[in-house]
Formats: C-alpha cells, sequence, structure tokens
C-alpha cells in the first residue's frame, strides 16, 4: 500500500510543512519507511475550517443519506487486505487475528450507527401542539429535536488502532450525528491511519458527501491548536488521564468554552466474594490472570484492583492467582513509550512501604512481565492516590479486607470507574446486596460473574463513568448512546410546517416514534 504521509484537508492531500515525523515498528524499534509531515498551523486551521465548512450541508442531509455514507465507510474497510494487516501489525505488535477481529469491529460500528440513523429515535422528537383556548394562558405549538453540535475533533487511541482510532468510535458517532471530523493521527500507528482515512475519504466521494466531512492532521504538539480552534464544538478523547485532563483546561479556557469527552483511566475493580471462592477459587484465579493479561494487558477495561474478604479461602485463591501470574510469559507493547509508563507504574508500586511483590520476573528488555502485588487496606482507606492511578500493562494489585464493613469503606475510597464486577453466589449476593448501590456510584458498568475484558457494541452498552474514568459520565464512547455526545436539543416555537425538520413535520416523512403531547406516537399529525 502507498503511503504518502500528507495531511487531509477538504478531500486533498496537504504537505506544507518541512517537519518529518516516522513511525515505528513497535517490536524492533526500528523507523518504518513512512515520512508524515507534520501539520503546520495553517494546516491545522484549513482542516478545521474545511470542516466548518462541511458541517450546514452534511447536517441537512436526510439522515438516511448519513447511514449510506457510514455503510460505505464500513465496506472500505472491510475491503482493506492483508498488505493493510501487515501494516497495523507492524506499527502496534498486535497479532493479524486480533487486527481482523478488530475491523470486523470498527466497520460493524459503522453499520450500527447507520441503523441507529433510519430508525430515527436519535432525533427525539417531542412535539406540544397549540392549545389556543387553554385558560389562563394559551400554549403556543413548541417542538423540539436534537441535532449535531457543529465539527468534532477526535484524538485516536494507542490500545485499538482502530476501533478507538480514525474510524472508531467516536468518528462513527459524530459522522451519525452530523458532525464532520478532524482527527488527529495517533504517533504510533500512522500509516494504519492513513490507510483507514483513504477508506473514508472514497466512502464519502462515493456517496457524495462534502469534501470536508472528514479531515486527518499528523504530528506533535497540533492538538492544542486544533481544540482551541473557533470552528471545533466538541472533542473526542481516549488516551492518559494527564492528556485527556489537558484537553479538558484548554476547552474550558476557551473564550466560548465546548465539552470534551475523554475516556482517560480506570483501574476496573474485581471483587471476589466468598461463596465464589469456596465453590471456584481455583477457576478465578486462572481466568483473573488470563483476564490481566489479555493483550499485554492494554486495555482501558483491564482489571487493575482485586478485592477479597480475609478467610481461608481468599489466601489459597491469592496463592493459585499469585502461580498463574507467574506462570504468564513477557509480552511486546503497543510502542517504547507505552512500555516506558509501564516501568515506571511498577516502580511506584515497588517503592511504596504498603505494597509487596507477589509474582512477575524483573521487568527488563524490551518487553512487559506481568506482575502481581497486594497492597494494604489502610490505600484506599486513607486515599493514598498509588492505588487510584492505572498502571497500563499486565499487572494488578490485590488488597484483603478485614469484613463486609471495611469492603464498603474501602469501596468508597475509590475513584470513578468504567467498570466493577463482582464474582460472586446467590448467597453472596443476599450477604452483600449493599455493594451494589455503592458500585452504581462508582461505575458505568456492572459486571456479575464476568470479566470486564471485552466491550460489546449494541444499544445497551455504557463504555464511560465518573471522572476519571471519563470526564462526563452522562455518556459513553460505546454503543449507540454514544452519539448524543455530539447532539444538542432545539426548540422550534410557532414554525411553520415546511420550515420544520423532516423529524418534527406533521406528516412525520420519516416515520420515527415521537413524543407528542406526552404521548409516543408514529402517527402524522
Amino acid at each position: 500500500m502507498r503511503i504518502e504521509g500528507k495531511n487531509y484537508i477538504a478531500g486533498t492531500r496537504s504537505s506544507a510543512g518541512t517537519v518529518v515525523v516516522h513511525s515505528v515498528d513497535a517490536t524492533t524499534g526500528e523507523a518504518l519507511s513512512y515520512d508524515f509531515f507534520q501539520a503546520t498551523p495553517e494546516e491545522v486551521n484549513a482542516a478545521a475550517e474545511a470542516a466548518a465548512a462541511a458541517y450546514p450541508v452534511y447536517r441537512a442531509l436526510p439522515a438516511t443519506r448519513r447511514a449510506e455514507f457510514l455503510e460505505a465507510i464500513a465496506a472500505e474497510i472491510d475491503a482493506l487486505g492483508d498488505d493493510f494487516v501487515a501494516i497495523v501489525c507492524r506499527e502496534t505488535a498486535l497479532p493479524a487475528a486480533r487486527i481482523q477481529g478488530e475491523r470486523g469491529r470498527t466497520s460493524g460500528q459503522m453499520r450500527l450507527f447507520a441503523q441507529v440513523l433510519r430508525r430515527g429515535d436519535f432525533y427525539g422528537a417531542r412535539i406540544d401542539r397549540a392549545l389556543p383556548e387553554r385558560k389562563p394562558l394559551p400554549r403556543v405549538d413548541l417542538r423540539q429535536c436534537r441535532l449535531g453540535v457543529g465539527p468534532v475533533a477526535v484524538f485516536g487511541a494507542s490500545n485499538f488502532p482502530l476501533a478507538f482510532s480514525t474510524a472508531g468510535g467516536d468518528t462513527a458517532a459524530a459522522l451519525a450525528a452530523g458532525c464532520p471530523v478532524v482527527f488527529k493521527a495517533h504517533s504510533g500507528h500512522m500509516a494504519t491511519a492513513e490507510c483507514v482515512a483513504d477508506a473514508i475519504v472514497r466512502a464519502a466521494e462515493k456517496t457524495g458527501m462534502p469534501a470536508g466531512v472528514f479531515n486527518m492532521i499528523y504530528g506533535n504538539g497540533v492538538g492544542e491548536a486544533l481544540v482551541k480552534h473557533p470552528a471545533i464544538q466538541a472533542v473526542g478523547f481516549t488516551g492518559s488521564l494527564k492528556g485527556g485532563r489537558a484537553l479538558c483546561d484548554m476547552a474550558a479556557a476557551r473564550p466560548q468554552p465546548i465539552p470534551v469527552f475523554a475516556e482517560m483511566s480506570s483501574i476496573n475493580p474485581v471483587l471476589v466474594l466468598p461463596e465464589a471462592l469456596k465453590q471456584r477459587g481455583a477457576a478465578i484465579a486462572k481466568e483473573l490472570s488470563g483476564s490481566v493479561t489479555m493483550g499485554c494487558g492494554q486495555f482501558c477495561t483491564n482489571p487493575g484492583l482485586i478485592v477479597g474478604l480475609r478467610s481461608a479461602e481468599f489466601s489459597a485463591f491469592l496463592e493459585a492467582f499469585a502461580a498463574a501470574m507467574a506462570d504468564q510469559g513477557p509480552q511486546t507493547m503497543l510502542n517504547p513509550g507505552t512500555l516506558k509508563s509501564y516501568e515506571k507504574g511498577l516502580a511506584a508500586l515497588h517503592a511504596h512501604p504498603k505494597v509487596k511483590h507477589l509474582a512477575g520476573q524483573q521487568q527488563e528488555g524490551n518487553q512487559a512481565r506481568p506482575q502481581l502485588f497486594q497492597a494494604d487496606v489502610s490505600l484506599l482507606l486513607e486515599g493514598d492516590e498509588l492505588l487510584q492511578e492505572e498502571v497500563f500493562g499486565p499487572t494488578t494489585v490485590v488488597v484483603e479486607v478485614a469484613d463486609p464493613a471495611e469492603l464498603v469503606r474501602a469501596l468508597h475510597g475509590l475513584h470513578g470507574q468504567l467498570t466493577a464486577t463482582l464474582l460472586a453466589e446467590p448467597a453472596d449476593l443476599t450477604a452483600f446486596a449493599a455493594l451494589v448501590p455503592v458500585l452504581e456510584q462508582k461505575a458505568g458498568r456492572l459486571l456479575l460473574n464476568g470479566y470486564p475484558t471485552g466491550v460489546e457494541v449494541c444499544d445497551a452498552m455504557v463504555h464511560g463513568g465518573p471522572y476519571p474514568a471519563t470526564s462526563d459520565a452522562r455518556g459513553t464512547s460505546v454503543g449507540t448512546l454514544a452519539i448524543d455526545r455530539f447532539l444538542r436539543p432545539v426548540c422550534y416555537q410557532n414554525y411553520p410546517d415546511a420550515l420544520l425538520p423532516d423529524a418534527l413535520k406533521n406528516a412525520n416523512p420519516l416515520g420515527i416514534q415521537r413524543l407528542v403531547d406526552g404521548q409516543p406516537s408514529r402517527e402524522a399529525l
């Protein structure tokens, strides 16, 4: 595949700058033979302005036209062949089977959002018809639906080079909402980003979309100018707490503040309850070790904290868990920067006087070695930040609590999470019923007898949670609810039928379900 390394602006390629950045082989560390041109300030501005110019045209298209665009993107992504898979593997060190599966997930979520557009419920249409005879005051005609907020800046994630990247969930949700996208390519897989961007551009051309509906820029330090550009109306981000918080602060400091929907940091606690340990402690130890080390621990839902109650069964589980973790081999991480961050996180755990190392070979070389630690419960009870910080990689920390009351206090000490898991039997669910309301306040997804690694793309999924898991707990970055982040309600008062959006017209030409005078209806008025 031919890689040009030029920025994407309004359907054309641009290389106005002289600074060149390189893609790297994740396994060997050597620079790949691809040159990428860092976007200049002028190019960042041009990309944002191109999205702004496309916005009124793209937003006004019937939802079915946008659905056709998303389906065309999906078809183009599915058509990317073995040479594309090989490029992704070189840039990320991820196996081909994982990339092929992620490619299917990426195209699948495009098609899922196309279904959302065709059924029309995303409009949230509400109609309160005029009541001119109402006493003491008449009511005017009021109609509400949701429209795309405007151009969206999307930042690619390192750990999912397809599903959370160029054509990933944020891009799919924004495009579905009627919002053109300016995508900031992740430095860890720029060639991958180019291949997918080409697929999006081809789909846009085939379906007659405005030229600026999708734009992409390369380079370091360009994100600040993008977030601060007045044309940008929202930001989608998946990455570190430090990076996400910086974007939130930039967006809040603008003359016109804008929302940042950032997924940032989560340790995803797993609570192993007594009856479950009695019945299947050995199996849980094996399964948990597989979840912790899956994909070299590079999932945002990786179980980073395991909590159990002091007992003979918990001690036996801990021994089996340590043995299972010790058997796990080293793996190559996404890039050298990720490995360096992992080593820094391990060093902090090793250095803490209330943390002891239970299993794992000494971290050295260019691969990540799985590790298991045990921390004193006082770190949670006293608000120590160490256990709150995600160590991105194949490691986890076990905490033992004395009794159910201490377990509840420890959970109250946790920050916001993407997931919280209960490994429990029916008797546990009765005895520990008080845990669920606490976990509901702490996490966006509650699991029972499963493991958090693995996020289904569907209508019901929530991949979000209270800060710092995400910057806005009211949304999700996976599943069809993700479209809500890039929509805002608009109310039309006493507008003539001809000037209303189709979703609000009397004839209901889209055939969507609407709330009419407080009652669900698909009927024409």
